[in-house]
């Protein structure tokens, strides 16, 4: 039997799940502001390889969230899955942040129609976003997104639109009287949802060059200064 070690942590969430073709055999989910990753990861890891009786080199490839997403948690996650994989001679496959995304919402809602909208928060009034159908297929490729210029204003006008992710609140205030406008709250990029994208990429053996492997950024990293000591 196939099992998969699936983890993102390019948000807030650092979230790490084993599955298999049946469904999910141990997942966990922590969510802190304060971005514990480079603590919690590995020890995360261990115990749920620990408690399912499954030894690294029994698994059949790792998933990592490739982003958009946090610099510092991409960096994190994408470093530990490579090394996992190359360690362990097993194939790497990435899974767009916002498309694990959308997997988590059609699981938490009744979702029949109407376009899949993950936002992730950028600074100041932007997002990161892209579109998706209901089978998460991309409609269209991810941007960053500067709510004031109405960027959903076409899709709203033709049919429902479902917005989640914590980029969410930011939307809401500016399109919560359309009444194609979705909200689904709490939606985070879960390890665990990955897994129907992870065997599709399976089976078609859609795997990454462990070596050369990098996150997808969307945005160049830029550091904060120091604040100068009077």
């Amino acid at each position: 039997m196939s099992v998969f070690l699936c983890l993102d942590t390019s948000t807030k969430a650092c979230s790490v799940a084993l599955v298999n073709e049946h469904g999910t055999i141990e997942e966990r989910n922590l969510i802190e502001d304060n971005y514990t990753h480079a603590e919690k990861l590995h020890v995360i890891i261990d115990e749920l390889l620990t408690t399912s009786e499954i030894k690294l080199s029994e698994l059949t490839a790792i998933a990592v969230g490739k982003g958009p997403g946090s610099y510092t948690g991409l960096r994190i996650g994408v470093s530990a899955a490579k090394g996992f994989a190359f360690g362990s001679n097993i194939p790497l496959i990435s899974i767009p942040t916002l498309q694990t995304m959308s997997s988590f919402a059609l699981d938490k809602g009744k979702i029949e129609k109407g376009i899949l909208r993950p936002l992730l928060d950028a600074r100041r009034m932007e997002v990161y976003s892209a579109a998706y159908d209901l089978d998460l297929n991309e409609s269209k490729e991810c941007k960053a997104l500067l709510l004031e210029e109405d960027p959903f204003h076409s899709e709203l006008d033709s049919g429902v639109v479902h917005f989640f992710g914590d980029g969410m609140e930011k939307a809401r205030k500016l399109l919560s009287k359309h009444p194609n406008a979705s909200f689904i709250e709490d939606v985070y990029p879960r390890a665990s949802c990955m897994r129907p994208i992870v065997l599709e990429k399976w089976k078609s053996k859609d795997f990454e060059d462990t070596a050369y492997f990098e996150p997808f950024y969307l945005k160049d990293f830029i550091a904060k200064l120091p604040k100068k000591m009077v």
